[in-house]
């Protein structure tokens, strides 16, 4: 015999997500805003950057690859802590893929043929965009006393710098050519 389920009282299910915190509810929210279209730039540049790991080509293949490789594990590794910092705050995360397209600022390359440094060049642009975002919601976490979200992106912006500074030398070794 197949059990029913009691529907919950629709307060009691959206109660059921508010991690208490001594924050202030219009706090959360903005900083959950800004923290949310920060996954959302995550995932939509962790995706570039392997389609253009998977895609390298060229005499500095091997370097390439194994650089836009690991750029990529790093910036993986940034969405779930950013995540979960949104819903310690009390506050909803991404739950589409639809979402992440609609927030993200990340534009996608679709070309069938991007040369290797097309491909470090965008990226480059790509992680300077994201630093700057960075440092605009650490601003939003300074101007509600959110300390905790504010530290964790500095990890990141220090980590989205690193990568930004290892695109400009790759690129600067590639010809406009690609090689």
């Amino acid at each position: 015999m197949q059990k029913t389920k009691t529907p919950m009282n629709p307060d009691t299910e959206r109660s059921a997500l508010n991690t208490p915190t001594d924050l202030e509810k219009q706090s959360t929210m903005k900083i959950a805003a800004e923290i949310n279209k920060l996954v959302a730039d995550a995932l939509a540049l962790y995706l570039k950057t392997k389609n253009f790991h998977w895609h390298m080509s060229g005499p500095h293949f091997r370097d390439y690859h194994l650089l836009l490789d690991e750029q990529a594990t790093q910036i993986y590794a940034a969405v779930d802590p950013l995540a979960e910092r949104v819903r310690k705050l009390g506050q909803p995360t991404l739950r589409s893929i639809g979402q992440v397209a609609q927030m993200s600022r990340i534009k996608d390359n679709d070309e069938e043929f991007v040369s290797p440094y097309d491909m470090l060049c965008e990226l480059l642009d790509d992680n300077k965009g994201m630093a700057e975002s960075l440092r605009n919601a650490h601003k939003v976490c300074d101007d509600n006393e959110d300390i905790a979200t504010a530290s964790l992106l500095e990890t990141f912006l220090d980590e989205t710098e690193k990568r930004t500074w290892f695109l400009f030398e790759a690129a600067r070794g590639a010809g406009p050519g690609g090689h």
